[in-house]
């Protein structure tokens, strides 16, 4: 009995000590080391002559009272969207961006102003869109010469610009494919997969801002105008693995 027991003992104590040596050697290989990578960021450009413009302009009236400015600055903005509608921009287009009615102070002897209302000046600015850029320069003529006393400035903008951000984003990437194989190689890397891919900041076109400088028409001719051309960004940042 004692034989046979001490036989026993001696093979649990045996799996036991085998146990304990294995498991640590179990242990050190599920811990598999995370993949080395590299982050890389592209930039994609895509240039287009833009197809639409957006202007802003409006009346601006001054009277002692606010019924008389207002009635003034009603009649010059109908004269505004009449010229408007003559040469074939539509109502859709046109949209009041601002309206005000303020009152006008007086000032003393040194300049401060006091509490004695002398006057209202009533403002209504309005947003045009011109889809036709060959209407562009006689919208001008037509908001000055209509009654129009406060310009703003010219967007000019791409009504479609999806094909363009599609291209732009083929060649953000082309470019970080290229960025991404130039620095491996120039450190001895190897790439692997790709582990992730994310568009970077805003991709939508920035409009093409130009300043209107003619406050009133200074000839016969149409005002004339250039377009340009709208540039169209997007980026991207790319995970490799790296080996």
């Amino acid at each position: 009995m004692k034989r046979n027991f001490s036989r026993a003992a001696a093979l649990a104590l045996g799996t036991g000590l085998f146990a304990l040596i294995a498991l640590p050697g179990a242990s050190m290989a599920d811990e598999t080391p995370p993949p080395r990578t590299m982050t890389v960021s592209g930039q994609g450009e895509v240039k287009a002559a833009p197809d639409e413009a957006v202007l802003s302009a409006g009346v601006v009236t001054q009277a002692r009272s606010a019924a008389a400015a207002l009635a003034a600055n009603s009649r010059a903005m109908n004269g505004v969207f009449d010229a408007l509608k003559r040469i074939g921009i539509p109502d859709k287009s046109v949209q009041t961006s601002d309206f005000s009615v303020t009152a006008q102070y007086q000032t003393d002897q040194h300049g401060n102003t006091t509490q004695k209302i002398i006057g209202y000046q009533v403002s209504n600015n309005v947003t045009v869109i011109v889809d036709d850029l060959g209407k562009l320069g006689s919208a001008i003529d037509a908001l000055v010469t209509s009654g129009a006393n406060s310009m703003g400035g010219i967007a000019f903008t791409i009504r479609d610009p999806k094909p363009l951000l599609t291209e732009a984003r083929a060649e953000a990437v082309k470019d970080a494919l290229q960025r991404a194989n130039t620095y491996a190689s120039a450190a001895g890397l190897t790439l692997g997969p790709i582990t992730s891919i994310g568009e970077n900041g805003d991709v939508t076109p920035r409009p093409m801002m130009r300043k209107m400088m003619t406050m009133s028409a200074a000839n016969d001719s149409v005002t004339p105008v250039a377009a340009g051309e709208d540039s169209i960004t997007a980026g991207v940042s790319i995970t490799f693995e790296i080996r």
